[in-house]
C-alpha cells in the first residue's frame, strides 16, 4: 500500500498555508474554514459536494472555496488522492484585494471547480516556490499574479457569494461563535433564535449547509488552529475550544484538517514546514 505523505508549510513572507497531500485515501466529511481554499488535483478522482451541488473532481481541476463554503469529499475511483493547496486568511487575501483592486473589500470566487491551464501553471509555481524556500519577491509576485487573475476571471464582491442567512440563523451562529468553548444545547439555540428544535434544524442546514452541531465543532477548530498557532498545547486548545476530551478533539481536528494537532502545532513551533 502506497503510504500517506502530508506536508504542510506557513510562509511567513505570505502569511498563507501551504498543502501537499500525496497517496490519500481519506474522506473529508461536510465542514467549512473560515480562510480562503485554493487548491488544485494532481492524480485521483474525488467526488465533492460543495453549497449543495456535486461535481466529479480529477487531474487538472483547480479548486476555489470561500470562507464559509460548506464542502466535503471522497475518494470515488478506487484509488488515491495527490493535492496541492494554498489556505489564505481573510486578513491576507483581504490586503491583496486592496493591492490589485485599489479597494479594501474581500473579494469572493464565483466557481468553486474550474480548469484553467494558466492559473494551474501559477498555482503549481508558487506552491512549489514555497515549499521550496525561495525568495520573498519571487512569491509575492506569483501570488499577486495568481489572484490578480482569480479576480478578473472568477471574481465577484465576497458578499454575493455568501447565501442569504435569516435573522434567526445568524443569531444562533452567532451565539456559537461567542460561546463555542461551553456546553451548547439545541434548547440554547432555540432559545436566542426563537424556532422550535424541528424548525431550526431544517432551516438553519438548508441556510448552512451543515448542522449546528457541525457548524459548532468547525468554529471549534478554527479556534483550536489560532491557539496551536500560538504554541499552546493538544491538550489545553482541546479544553479552551470546549471538546469534551482531547481523543474527541483530535479525531475532529484530523477529519477536518488532515494532519493531527500536534503536527498542526509543529509547523509553528519549529517554523516553517512539516511532513508526516
Amino acid at each position: 500500500m502506497q503510504k500517506e505523505i502530508r506536508t504542510i508549510c506557513y510562509d511567513d513572507d505570505l502569511h498563507l498555508e501551504a498543502y501537499r497531500f500525496e497517496g490519500i485515501v481519506q474522506q473529508f466529511p461536510n465542514h467549512f474554514h473560515n480562510y480562503y481554499v485554493i487548491g488544485f488535483i494532481e492524480a485521483g478522482t474525488r467526488c465533492l459536494s460543495c453549497k449543495n451541488k456535486e461535481y466529479t473532481v480529477s487531474q487538472g481541476n483547480i479548486l476555489l472555496f470561500n470562507p464559509n463554503d460548506n464542502h466535503s469529499c471522497v475518494q470515488c475511483d478506487g484509488g488515491t488522492l495527490d493535492y496541492r493547496g494554498l489556505n489564505i486568511p481573510k486578513e491576507t487575501m483581504l490586503s491583496l484585494a486592496e493591492e490589485i483592486t485599489g479597494q479594501s473589500v474581500l473579494i469572493g470566487f464565483s466557481e468553486n471547480v474550474i480548469k484553467n491551464d494558466e492559473l494551474n501553471f501559477y498555482l503549481h509555481s508558487l506552491h512549489q516556490m514555497i515549499m521550496d524556500g525561495g525568495e520573498a519577491l519571487e512569491k509575492e509576485e506569483m501570488l499577486l499574479l495568481l489572484i490578480s487573475l482569480l479576480v478578473e476571471q472568477y471574481g465577484r464582491p465576497f458578499e454575493k457569494c455568501i447565501l442569504e442567512c435569516s435573522e434567526e440563523i445568524g443569531n444562533s451562529c452567532t451565539f456559537m461563535e461567542e460561546h463555542f468553548a461551553e456546553h451548547i444545547t439545541l434548547a440554547d439555540l432555540c432559545k436566542c433564535s426563537g424556532l422550535s428544535k424541528s424548525t431550526l434544524l431544517r432551516v438553519f442546514t438548508k441556510s448552512k449547509g451543515v448542522t449546528p452541531y457541525r457548524y459548532l465543532q468547525t468554529v471549534r477548530i478554527g479556534k483550536a488552529k489560532e491557539l496551536l498557532e500560538q504554541g499552546v498545547t493538544s491538550v489545553d486548545a482541546a479544553i479552551q475550544t470546549g471538546f469534551s476530551d482531547q481523543s474527541h478533539f483530535s479525531n475532529f481536528f484530523h477529519m477536518f484538517i488532515g494532519l493531527s494537532p500536534a503536527a498542526y502545532r509543529r509547523i509553528f513551533k519549529e517554523g516553517g514546514r512539516n511532513r508526516g
